[in-house]
């Protein structure tokens, strides 16, 4: 199955529900909560996203990393980063390996 769906749309319909009532939306809710309630949840699924892939379990992986990539753009939206700015970094890193990028921000 091959899907057009892409991260950006996933930013828009973030951006279009942190709009709504947070009685009627999760994103608006978290929204209301603030960062700091954010980031948390982000943080608790990056560790369910790591125990699926450790445990091997293919199907929890998947499911674990469209909640991770969720809540970070919630993240993103709260801290008013566009995912335009994180994938121009990406793309900044990819034109030296990744050893030599890594290296250079350790000075």
């Amino acid at each position: 199955m091959t899907t057009r769906f892409s991260l950006s749309d996933l930013e828009a319909i973030v951006a279009e529900r942190a709009k709504a009532s947070p009685e009627t939306s999760w994103t608006a809710k978290l929204v209301e909560k603030g960062q700091a309630r954010a980031a948390k949840k982000l943080g608790e699924e990056a560790v369910e996203a790591v125990i699926a892939a450790v445990s091997g379990d293919r199907r929890e992986l998947v499911s674990e990393s469209a909640d991770l990539l969720y809540h970070l753009l919630v993240v993103l939206k709260i801290a008013d980063v566009p995912l335009q700015e994180v994938l121009e970094e990406l793309e900044g890193r990819t034109v030296r390996s990744g050893l030599e990028e890594k290296a250079s921000r350790k000075t």
